[in-house]
Formats: structure tokens, C-alpha cells, sequence
């Protein structure tokens, strides 16, 4: 199957190259095969670009599906708590879910994702109610072949109790033993390092407050004999916590087990020092910003500035929505970009370029999942890619800096396009071949279950 995108605006093959005016793009099968000026394929479905500007592909480096059942709670405000203190208050619901809820909360989250130009989907799945039983990975898979995105599933899991320190209900506890068997049957059952691959698996211990040490020497051991990556929560407040515990802060605690390297990225890292942040620079370990959390926490602002001087690795994460009411990635560039901004002129370092921002949603986030097909528009990359048709009065005066305009204006509604591995799985509204009004029906009478 190929597709010409005929005289495309603007194309963006990353933020930073230079931005293609007037020129077209063939792809076929899974991948780009070319893009120039007057390209033809007698057989390709033919697509009038013309007032389209066609960007990288999105990759999400954070989430966690399952809280899309928790959106719009006033009553769960943190921001007159601690993050410790607001995991105590919320974890409870979190563990009635079951896991129809955790399908459905899939599917609202992807399908948000999809509509706001995603490709790529990591989410950080650390819930598993007894009750709820073992599949809750597996119907994740179920939910993004259903869209056709390609999904990346972080196994995560807590095993230290309450009694001992930690902030997570009995029902939600696992045993290591428990955790690490599952990750490796998940590994083994899905998968898969080919290019352009749609399955992978992460191992992704929850965060090391609420788990014992063991079980991320153990998470060490079985990614790296099984060759994938590792991930968790890092500098989200914890850090005081750990140190009373071990004597250590989370980053050295981390680093001196091995949880840290160029196989391994961490989400949020707030509170982290400028020593910090150079140790992870010096072992090339990640960091998932997910900034409309900030908002809520109010305390630090990631040092964004810093993390690319030091040259870290950086991609964006939504985060889930018990912190952020929406799986718009898109937004998520805009949002990183202002708060940055806001605090300017307290940071030793200037802010980065505006275009760096959507950099860190493509090129960086294939990056820290270790994907070297995606992120990028260039023959022979995958054919992952979303397009914006710009010819509306909100674009005026700003089409002239494609790679700016998503960090720097803002993005107010769903894409026209997104195509996932040489798929149309959004255009014009609506999502090819599914019924989302069905979809919709079936989630929300899922969630009223959990609500009542």
C-alpha cells in the first residue's frame, strides 16, 4: 500500500532540520520511501497536502492509562499536599479498579493520544488490584491494536507494604517473585526489537519508595538478560524519604545498584540537584519530563535548561491523569515550552529554542525508548507522522516557523491526520473503521461502575 502526500506546506523531518516548503511525500508500506518535489507512484492513493504541515510523529515517555477514570476530581487536589501525602489519599480507588476499567481507560487514553498527533505510547502500568487479576498488560496490547499505535508497555508493580513505609494498599501489593515473573511472561509474549516494531515491554518497578530494594536489583538482572529497557519514578518528592531510609538520596541509591544507564530513563526528576542531574548525564540514564504536573506540585520547576546543557537525555511524558486531566501530548510541548519561561530569570542557563521542545517529543522520546526508526521524517524511517492543515485564522501570522508554532503558540484542536507505520488511524475526525461513539458508550458506563 503507498500514499503521496502531494505538495505538503511545510514538512518538518525534525526540529532540527531544515523545514521542506512545497514539496512531497511517498510512503510505502511501513516506511517513508521519499520526499521531494514532483514525486509520483502510479499506484498511491493520492492526498492533497496542499496547507498541510506534516510533522515527526509523537512519542509519549510517561503515562499511566489507567487514572483516566479519576479526571476532573476537585476533591482530589494536591496542591495542598505533599506528593507522599496525595498518593496516601488516592491510591485506595486506585485499587478497586478491575480489569474492564483498566481496557477502557486504554482506550479513552490512546484514543486522546491518537487525536493530538501520538505514534508511539509508553505507559507506566504499576496497578494491579488482586481482584483485578494478572492481564491487565495483555488488554492494554488488545486496546492499542485496536487503533493500530504503537504501544510500549511499562510493567511496573510495588512490593513494600504500608506497614513498612510505603504508600500502597494491601490489595495492590505484589510480591518480587510475582512482578518479575509477569514482566518476563510479557516479555517473552510480546516483545518484539524488529524495526519498526508495535509491541514492546519495559521493566518498571514503580518508584523505589514503595518498593523493596530487591526488587529493582531483580528488574536489573531480567532486562538486561532479556535486552529491553528499564524505567521508573524518580525526583517527584521522594527523594527525602529514601535518604532517611538508606542514607542516600533516589538518584545515588539508584546509580550505586545499576538502575541507571543508557538502557534506562526516569520520569519527572523536579527536585533533583545540579550534581544529580550530571551524574545522569554522565551515565547517559533519561529523564520522561512530564510538565503539567508542575502546575499542580508548585514547588520546583524541572531545570529543563540545565538537563540540555549537561547534555541529558530528555523526552515528554502526559503523566497520568490523577495529575493531568487530558492524554494530550501536543499540549504537553506547549506547556513544557511556558513554564520554562516562566521561571527564566532565576536559571543559569537560558531557556532552550522553542523547536527544542518538540524535539524532545520526537527525536528525544524515540531516543530514551531506544527506538532509532522513529522520531524523525526521512526515507526509510517508519512512516509515523501527523498533519495540521493550516489554512484556518488561528494560523495566521504564524506559519512562517513550522517547528515553533506547536511549543511556542499551542495547538487548540485534534490533527487532521495521524499515520502510524504507513496507516491513516485519524483523519477528518474521525478514526477509520471504529464506531467512537460505541467506544465511548462502553467506557463510560465502565467508569460509573468505579464512580458509584
Amino acid at each position: 500500500m503507498s500514499t503521496l502526500l502531494k505538495n505538503c506546506a511545510a514538512i518538518v523531518p525534525s526540529a532540527s532540520d531544515l523545514v521542506l516548503s512545497g514539496q512531497d511525500m511517498l510512503i510505502e508500506g511501513k516506511q517513508i520511501a521519499a520526499i521531494g518535489p514532483n514525486l509520483t507512484a502510479p499506484n498511491a492513493e493520492v492526498i492533497d497536502a496542499s496547507g498541510w504541515f506534516i510533522y515527526p510523529g509523537l512519542v509519549n515517555t510517561h503515562h499511566h492509562f489507567f487514572q483516566c477514570f479519576v479526571r476532573n476530581r476537585a476533591d482530589l487536589d494536591w496542591t495542598k499536599l505533599s506528593v507522599i501525602e496525595w498518593l496516601d489519599l488516592i491510591y485506595p480507588i486506585f485499587s478497586r479498579l478491575t480489569e474492564d476499567q483498566f481496557y477502557h481507560s486504554s482506550v479513552v487514553a490512546l484514543a486522546e493520544l491518537i487525536k493530538h498527533g501520538c505514534t508511539t505510547a509508553f505507559d507506566h502500568q504499576y496497578n494491579f488490584p488482586r481482584h483485578a487479576g494478572s492481564r491487565i498488560v495483555d488488554r492494554q496490547f488488545e486496546a492499542a491494536d485496536l487503533f493500530g499505535i504503537r504501544f510500549h508497555a511499562g510493567r511496573g508493580g510495588n512490593t513494600l507494604p504500608k506497614s513498612e513505609g510505603s504508600t500502597i494498599p494491601d490489595e495492590m501489593l505484589e510480591t518480587t517473585a510475582q512482578f518479575i515473573g509477569d514482566c518476563e511472561r510479557l516479555i517473552d509474549t510480546y516483545h518484539d526489537a524488529s524495526p519498526f516494531s508495535m509491541r514492546q515491554v519495559a521493566v518498571a518497578p514503580c518508584q523505589p519508595v514503595n518498593c523493596y530494594k530487591d526488587t529493582f536489583e531483580e528488574s536489573i538482572r531480567l532486562a538486561r538478560d532479556k535486552g529491553v529497557l528499564l524505567h521508573t519514578h524518580v525526583g517527584e518528592g521522594e527523594s527525602p524519604v529514601i535518604e532517611a531510609r538508606t542514607g542516600r538520596r533516589t538518584v545515588q541509591y539508584l546509580e550505586e545498584m545499576g538502575f541507571s544507564g543508557p538502557d534506562t530513563w526516569y520520569a519527572h526528576c523536579w527536585e533533583l540537584t545540579h550534581g544529580e542531574l550530571a551524574q545522569m548525564a554522565a551515565s547517559q540514564t533519561g529523564v520522561s519530563h512530564c510538565p503539567e504536573p508542575v502546575y499542580l506540585v508548585g514547588a520546583e520547576v524541572t531545570d529543563i535548561p540545565a538537563m540540555q546543557a549537561l547534555g541529558l537525555r530528555v523526552g515528554l511524558g502526559c503523566d497520568g491523569a490523577a495529575s493531568n486531566d487530558n492524554s494530550n501530548l501536543m499540549h504537553c510541548i506547549h506547556s513544557a515550552y511556558m513554564l520554562q519561561c516562566l521561571v527564566a530569570a532565576t536559571r543559569k542557563h537560558p531557556v532552550p529554542e522553542p523547536s527544542a521542545f518538540l524535539g524532545y517529543a520526537t527525536t528525544g522520546g524515540a531516543d530514551l525508548l531506544g527506538r532509532t526508526d522513529l522520531g524523525r521524517l526521512a526515507p526509510g524511517m517508519a512512516a509515523d507522522l501527523f498533519a495540521i492543515d493550516t489554512r484556518r485564522l488561528e494560523y495566521v501570522g504564524t506559519r512562517h516557523d513550522p517547528a515553533s508554532l506547536i511549543p511556542k503558540v499551542g495547538v487548540g484542536r485534534p490533527v487532521d491526520m495521524t499515520m502510524i507505520n504507513g496507516r491513516i488511524v485519524w483523519r477528518d475526525g474521525q478514526f477509520p473503521g471504529l464506531d467512537e461513539r460505541d467506544l465511548f458508550t462502553k467506557a463510560e458506563a465502565s467508569f460509573h461502575r468505579i464512580l458509584s
